[in-house]
């Protein structure tokens, strides 16, 4: 699974110093995202803008 870290979804908390997810989601998608088992989050986006233009180098 891709890190939080990348997601675009994602900023460190200066509390903790962990990735936090900050996708606003209503009541019925978090209820149905703890109760299954994902291998990946549905959620996920690259949050790596550049990465289009290196592959094209």
């Amino acid at each position: 699974m891709p890190g939080c870290e990348t997601c675009q979804y994602a900023f460190i908390d200066e509390n903790t110093g962990e990735a936090v997810c900050d996708l606003d989601l209503d009541e019925d998608e978090v209820i149905r995202l703890s109760q299954r088992s994902y291998k990946e989050c549905p959620f996920y986006k690259d949050g790596d803008e550049y990465k289009t233009v290196r592959h094209q180098m």
